[in-house]
């Protein structure tokens, strides 16, 4: 097991995020319970989506206290690849592993829907030279609406720390950001699920290289060797 998904009462992403990393991508991976500890062997966790705890309270407010979060904010610390997708961006938001929070649509309204994105030049691993200009991700989310203050939005535009933008706004939020990630380059959260989008049956293949992007510190292969499709 290379790749730990963690797994909340309500997560109902864990196992397609287990099956893209897993079965299509070939990369050890296996679901861990919020209550169990992070194992030594991981060198990349996916916080997945889904409606950890109901979403009580808000999205991933009760989830931040679970305790695997404490081995998650360890391995974050000592440099290991994190990702949270949907729900799981609003757990690291909530838990401080990423800025900024994640609020109501601000049509009020459940998007779920296949949405075009931008792609942003952020590291060298997302960039659009490796994922291309455009992605079409789907999402499915009622509290997508990403607001930070102003400081805070300043400084992840300036430390290009925004990985996609919505081409068209489905929730409000600022800047038209669908994921970001943090300072040192390794904490990364996304609003659209590229988990969603890695198999023939699939709307298309787009959520492949994203999540090749985020595992390329695992792979044998360079970045500018994963394939946008």
């Amino acid at each position: 097991m290379r790749v730990a998904i963690l797994q909340f009462p309500g997560s109902n992403c864990d196992w397609d995020s287990e099956h893209a990393v897993a079965d299509i991508l070939d990369v050890p991976a296996a679901r861990i319970w919020h209550k169990d500890k992070l194992p030594s062997e991981t060198e990349a966790v996916i916080v997945p989506g889904g409606f950890s705890f109901g979403d009580y309270l808000r999205c991933g407010a009760i989830a931040r206290f679970s305790p695997i979060m404490n081995d998650l904010k360890e391995f974050s610390e000592k440099g290991g690849q994190v990702l949270g997708i949907c729900n799981g961006f609003q757990i690291l938001c909530e838990s401080g592993l990423l800025p900024g929070a994640l609020i109501r649509n601000e049509c009020i309204d459940f998007r779920c829907l296949n949405q075009e994105l931008k792609v942003e030049d952020s590291n060298e691993y997302f960039n659009t030279k490796i994922l291309g200009k455009k992605l079409v991700l789907p999402i499915a989310h009622g509290e997508g609406n990403f607001r930070a203050d102003e400081a805070t939005l300043s400084s992840l535009e300036e430390n290009d720390q925004i990985l996609l933008r919505y081409e068209s706004n489905p929730n409000g939020s600022m800047n038209d950001i669908a994921g970001i990630r943090n300072s040192t380059g390794n904490v990364y959260g996304m609003m659209p699920h590229p988990e969603r989008s890695v198999a023939p049956h699939h709307p298309c293949l787009d959520g492949l290289p994203v999540l090749k992007a985020f595992l390329a510190p695992l792979l044998t292969s360079r970045p500018t060797e994963i394939s946008s499709s």
